[in-house]
């Protein structure tokens, strides 16, 4: 289709020839005169009206010098334009075929006016070992200039794709000051629709700008991803542990891996087939508390590791620093690659787990809060601590240390109400009652 200033050029040139052509057709056409009639002052007449014939011209002429300068112009910004503008839909990545039988996995980077996206994504790109397997997209809302420039340094190292509208959002009286909630939510819904309905990818793995992540990152999401789709009782990996801080994970495990009934988020992989079940439903705030609900998880679980493969350094944000000076900033990165990829990760199938993971749990001699705070019974190995109802619950994870928020009756990285972790040296399972019977939602 002909470019719009194109076509103005074209209607301008038009114009200019069809002006000359009905003035000399009206001069062609006019009868001699009669003498001693009015027409005889035609020689005066034509002067007249040559002079304002001369006079259209030029101002055609200088319409006409206006039209081609305007298009001159145009021309030369439409060069100049960059491939991704907020008015213009993106591109796709520019990412050459994978190995075969070997799935490209994109990484989203979900960025707003935080400059030091920069140590996000200097460690994705220093740990990434293909950039055809893993091409790197990121997302701005905002409009940050700043941020923009530290993007852009990246060249085609990575996507560059801005959120289209900036707006504020009406919002609930009572939710004025989580306007920033619903910002994010938007901005979430447009990339992971760029993601899987513009770039058309299978799966993708989520980050935001204030993480870090692990030398193994990439291993790990690569090995996890035919577990996930394999298993449909699965509908995400994440690579972060609720309650991974130094003193509470095992180190010299970090190739272990769990189910969880939690929503982990903070750097995580969800397929394409999920994004078409929650696209249509996804909510206006809070989008990751939405995702906990029992109406989206319907019973699915994640995987999560023993020790997190990213950590968060955002404390400032629209959360305003909760939990980050209490937890956030101690959590454990993984610093000792594991080749996943050479695992046997069929153990955290449903059933299989299971069989291995409850016997343990409840095999594990019983002990009371207290004598784990006094480092009692340590002949014991693996201890398991039993909670009945939600405040005896709250109650052992404040006094161990553990995240104690539960969302949708849902303790962070349980499964099955079990939450485990390392307290002291040793191996401690917070656990339901052997008869546990599922989740109550009032508990939040």
């Amino acid at each position: 289709m002909m470019p719009k200033k194109s076509r103005v050029v074209l209607w301008g040139a038009a114009l200019f020839l069809a002006w000359n052509g009905l003035l000399l057709l009206f001069l062609w056409s006019r009868p001699a005169p009669l003498p001693g009639s009015p027409s005889s002052h035609l020689p005066s007449q034509l002067i007249r009206l040559a002079q304002d014939a001369e006079a259209e011209l030029e101002r055609q002429k200088e319409l006409l010098q206006q039209i081609h300068h305007l298009s001159g112009l145009w021309q030369q910004r439409r060069r100049q334009k960059p491939a991704v503008t907020p008015s213009s839909p993106p591109k796709t990545p520019s990412v050459a075929p994978s190995e075969p039988g070997v799935p490209v996995l994109p990484v989203l980077v979900l960025a707003c006016d935080r400059s030091t996206v920069r140590r996000c994504l200097d460690k994705l790109l220093l740990y990434r070992p293909s950039a055809r397997r893993f091409p790197v997209i990121v997302s701005q809302d905002c409009g940050h200039a700043e941020t923009a420039r530290v993007i852009a340094s990246y060249g085609d190292a990575v996507a560059h794709i801005q959120q289209p509208d900036l707006s504020d959002i009406a919002v609930p009286p009572e939710h004025r000051k989580f306007q920033g909630y619903y910002k994010i939510a938007r901005h979430y819904r447009w990339a992971l629709g760029q993601v899987f309905r513009t770039f058309r990818y299978r799966a993708a793995i989520v980050v935001e700008d204030d993480l870090e992540v692990a030398p193994d990152f990439f291993e790990y999401f690569q090995a996890a991803l035919p577990l996930l789709r394999a298993d449909h009782t699965l509908w995400c990996v994440s690579a972060w542990n609720d309650n991974g801080r130094e003193h509470m994970v095992d180190p010299s495990q970090a190739e272990l891996l769990y189910r969880t009934d939690f929503f982990p988020g903070l750097g995580w992989l969800l397929l394409a087939e999920l994004w078409d079940e929650l696209e249509p439903k996804w909510p206006r705030a809070f989008w990751d508390d939405w995702m906990r609900q029992p109406e989206q998880r319907r019973g699915r679980s994640c995987v999560r590791p023993e020790v997190s493969r990213t950590m968060t350094f955002g404390r400032k944000g629209v959360s305003h620093g909760q939990f980050f000076d209490q937890y956030l900033k101690f959590i454990k990165l993984n610093d000792r690659f594991v080749p996943f990829t050479q695992l046997d990760l069929s153990y955290l199938k449903k059933d299989e787990y299971e069989r291995s993971f409850l016997p343990r749990v409840y095999s594990a001699p019983e002990v009371r809060v207290e004598e784990l705070q006094g480092n009692r019974r340590r002949d014991l190995g693996a201890v398991r601590l039993q909670y009945r109802g939600r405040d005896a619950f709250k109650a052992f994870a404040k006094a161990l240390g553990l995240m104690d928020d539960l969302k949708s009756g849902v303790p962070r990285a349980g499964y099955r109400g079990i939450v485990s972790f390392v307290y002291r040296g040793r191996r401690v399972y917070l656990a339901p009652p052997q008869d546990w019977t599922g989740y109550d939602p009032t508990w939040s």
